[in-house]
């Protein structure tokens, strides 16, 4: 299917040639009720989509285009594990990772695979409680007190972002993450580190991933140089991975490893045992409202009609905006400290999933497909680049997350923190008039007026959703990252792309292994003159 040729597609470029000059403050003015109409909640959060460039026509058309791209279909397949990554020729079950115990058979292959994944959970979250009470000790009998998560991409960035976020239910063993080669990562961590009383975890579906590996090569040298033994090995370690052999050749134990299934790509797989670092930080009991967060925003979405279904809504604006506004990027920028890294795991989530430039029938595209994700924590971005955001020559779309209630209760901090949030979404939303402008400078004289207000006005009519969370809790949080994992699935739903495959990550690694050796001065370079000067220059600096 060409999407762009649909009779609906081009209904909405019509509608949007004819509503593109209308004002959201108009539209406040004139529809009372356009808030109560464009929000929707959901088990303790709220999603405002009502400061948008939309009417009830645009909505209609928008959920007429994601019927027409066969959204339907593809949600039941993803739900019951058809082969929907095709490149791959794989199942898409992150789903299935959050699904009670007692749910209905999901068979992949002709496998019922929801026991297997419950055997896998069970095993870890015993794992991790066993840490937390101390059962589990080093092999030396000391309690564990430390865990260093070693992994990169989603291995690293979904647990990370969410242990954060957890920070005020972690329990009393500290927790770590190493994922960047740069060896500065690394150096940071272990000097913190008793080697008697710390765990290190890996994770790598392959075993193979360069700079997991690079990292954990090095995690296991500083281990023995403290004077540990290569028995001790395998109490002080533990792997996620599918590749035994390799982990049994590291001199893991096998009931220390911990498995990962090929039907579930590294971004989504902060459900599975890739959550370990998560589970030892909150303990099961929190693990498991976190997943049940998640699963109760699959029901919704796999349920609710889809004028009243907040990750297809998110994800058809964000369509409208790219394919017919030209938005090239989409800000997200949580008031919440805790969710400093929720931008990063966005950014993997998004990009890597709708990165793409073929459509499942192996055609190039002829429109936009994944907007580039970006975002910094607020109050702080307040003062980087919301400058441009507000008064800049491009459309950004922003997402703000907002968690209405705080486990601090310092002073006046988090109202303040609200304040400024609910505050930008209105500024950008009315703008400011040259009148308005004019008037705010009143107490200036009349030619230093007119010279200050043509840059005291703002534009407006910028759009932006504000999802409030109750509270900042394991079972929101699980909401809110599937939320914005079906969101992503339903605009690669809409562009006719694989959601799912990420064959760009590999190529410049491929690259990376020729290039390293002759680094260290094998061989003579075969590249191009700009890779070989490079090359040259740094051998040139290592001489010696």
């Amino acid at each position: 299917m060409n999407i762009n040729t649909t009779p609906v597609w081009q209904a909405l470029t019509e509608h949007y040639t004819h509503t593109r000059n209308v004002e959201m403050r108009k539209q406040f003015a004139d529809e009372p009720d356009r808030f109560s109409r464009m929000h929707e909640k959901l088990h303790g959060m709220l999603v405002d989509f009502s400061k948008n460039r939309v009417n009830e026509e645009t909505l209609s058309l928008l959920c007429r285009l994601a019927e027409t791209a066969g959204l339907p279909e593809k949600a039941e397949a993803m739900r019951r594990g058809g082969i929907i990554n095709t490149s791959e020729k794989r199942a898409v079950l992150h789903t299935a990772l959050r699904l009670p115990a007692d749910a209905g058979p999901v068979y992949v292959n002709g496998e019922n695979v929801v026991p297997k994944l419950h055997r896998e959970l069970e095993r870890a979250l015993d794992f991790a409680e066993k840490l937390i009470s101390g059962e589990y000790t080093g092999s030396s009998g000391e309690r564990i007190t430390d865990l260093v998560h070693i992994g990169i991409g989603g291995s690293d960035l979904g647990p990370q972002m969410v242990a954060l976020a957890l920070k005020p239910y972690h329990k009393n063993v500290r927790v770590h993450f190493v994922s960047n080669a740069d060896d500065a990562d690394i150096a940071e961590v272990l000097p913190k580190l008793d080697a008697r009383r710390t765990v290190f975890s890996i994770a790598s579906k392959s075993f193979g991933t360069p700079e997991t590996l690079l990292n954990a090569h090095t995690a296991r040298d500083w281990f023995l140089a403290q004077g540990m033994g290569e028995a001790d090995i395998k109490r002080h370690f533990v792997a996620i991975s599918s590749n035994l052999p390799a982990v049994a050749q590291f001199g893991i134990a096998p009931e220390n490893i911990f498995a990962m299934f090929d039907w579930v790509g590294g971004r989504y797989s902060v459900w599975s045992a890739i959550g370990l670092p998560v589970m030892v930080a909150v303990g099961a009991e929190h693990f498991r409202a976190f997943l049940a967060g998640a699963h109760a925003m699959d029901e919704h979405f796999f349920s609710a009609p889809y004028r009243r279904n907040i990750p297809v809504l998110l994800g058809l604006l964000g369509v409208w905006y790219s394919n017919f506004y030209g938005a090239e990027s989409h800000a997200v920028i949580p008031y919440s400290h805790a969710l400093r890294r929720l931008p990063a795991h966005l950014q993997q989530l998004d990009m890597e999933s709708n990165g793409k430039h073929t459509t499942l029938g192996g055609k190039e595209v002829d429109y936009q497909t994944g907007p580039i994700i970006w975002g910094e924590e607020g109050v702080n971005c307040q003062h980087a680049f919301f400058q441009l955001i507000h008064q800049g020559t491009r459309l950004i779309p922003v997402d703000f997350v907002v968690p209405v209630t705080t486990p601090y209760q310092i002073g006046s901090h988090h109202q303040f923190v609200v304040a400024n949030a609910f505050a930008q979404s209105e500024a950008l939303m009315r703008g400011k008039t040259l009148e308005e402008a004019r008037e705010a400078l009143a107490h200036l004289p009349e030619n230093e007026r007119s010279e200050l207000a043509v840059h005291n006005e703002f534009s407006g009519n910028r759009p932006s959703n504000t999802i409030l969370l109750d509270a900042l809790d394991p079972f929101t949080l699980g909401m809110l990252i599937a939320m914005y994992e079906h969101k992503v699935f339903v605009q690669g739903a809409v562009w006719q792309i694989n959601s799912f495959d990420q064959w760009g990550v590999e190529y410049g690694k491929v690259l990376a292994k020729t290039i390293q050796p002759e680094l260290a001065g094998a061989g003579t370079p075969q590249h191009d003159s700009s890779t070989n000067g490079l090359i040259a220059y740094y051998r040139s600096q290592h001489q010696g």
